[in-house]
């Protein structure tokens, strides 16, 4: 995995003057911009430090001065070199969804459970949020993270998703009753009961589907969890399912079904309902979305 182009990390401001007698014995110049404590540069190089104590380091020969220098001498960290250092290696259990946003295709929710040195394979497998990565890469870590985790996957195809929406009458309690099924097949499969999932409404919703499984747990919610490695796993997963589910609706009805709920989105509702009717439409789209209202309208016209 190729290193950032630069580096920043926050310092105590006490060690101003260490930093800059060092730089001066290792050949850097320094100056004084306003708000830094100093600015200093050689050749392939440049080492500023700001007076909020932010340091950041830049240019094509920083690896080595931070290795061999910034790391053991000031930051007493090795997360720049050793990136895998201070990676939490508890065993855990990642909950994500995919498809909740997009107009078509299946709602899918996805758990992986991850333990110490497995979680380090996560990371060579190259596995991050999957906002960030492209429907390729996303099949092919999802083959990989089945292939070496325990997972389950839930994925409910639109016309079911319709019924139990028709049921709960509201987005979040059905995501919640499949966060909460899903997270009930992992303990099972597993026995780990400490769970993180991505936080998409007040914590009390999904305490309340998982107080109907009578399931006890170490339950963390947080906005922004695919940033936890076996969340991130999760969220591929999810992804890959809604990616497949997608797929197999378009060639079961033989009209290219898109992903959001954009105007390529509506075109392609007018062209389906125009070829299986209007009615149909419950077989492969979310009826909850305002995108079905102005797909009917136009269909009509």
């Amino acid at each position: 995995m190729s290193k950032p182009s630069s580096f920043v990390a926050q310092i105590d401001t006490t060690l101003a003057n260490k930093l800059c007698k060092d730089l001066e014995e290792q050949g850097f110049s320094l100056s004084h911009p306003p708000y830094t404590h100093f600015s200093a540069n050689k050749k392939g190089i440049s080492c500023t430090l700001y007076t909020s104590g932010k340091l950041v380091v830049q240019g094509k020969e920083m690896a080595a001065f931070i290795e061999f220098y910034l790391e053991p001498e000031i930051l007493q960290s090795f997360t720049y070199s050793h990136p895998t250092a201070h990676l939490d290696v508890t065993a855990r259990i990642g909950v994500d969804e995919s498809g909740k946003g997009d107009f078509f295709g299946p709602l899918c929710i996805a758990g992986v459970y991850a333990n110490g040195q497995d979680i380090l394979l996560l990371k060579e497998l190259g596995v991050k949020d999957s906002k960030g990565l492209n429907d390729v890469t996303i099949t092919k870590i999802a083959a990989k993270i089945r292939e070496n985790f325990a997972y389950h996957v839930v994925k409910i195809n639109p016309l079911k998703y319709n019924q139990i929406y028709d049921q709960f009458h509201n987005l979040n309690r059905l995501l919640a009753w499949g966060h909460a099924t899903v997270i009930e097949a992992m303990v099972a499969k597993t026995d780990c009961h400490k769970i993180i999932i991505d936080q998409f409404a007040n914590e009390y919703v999904v305490l309340d589907a998982l107080k109907r499984k009578k399931i006890s747990l170490d339950l963390t919610q947080r906005h922004r969890a695919e940033e936890d490695l076996v969340v991130a796993a999760a969220s591929i997963l999810a992804r890959d399912a809604f990616i497949q589910g997608l797929q197999l609706l378009s060639e079961k009805f033989q009209v290219n079904l898109p992903k959001g709920a954009s105007t390529h989105v509506i075109a392609a509702g007018i062209k389906f309902a125009q070829q299986h009717g209007k009615n149909a439409l419950e077989n492969v789209a979310k009826k909850h979305f305002k995108t079905l209202d102005v797909i009917l309208a136009k269909a009509t016209e």
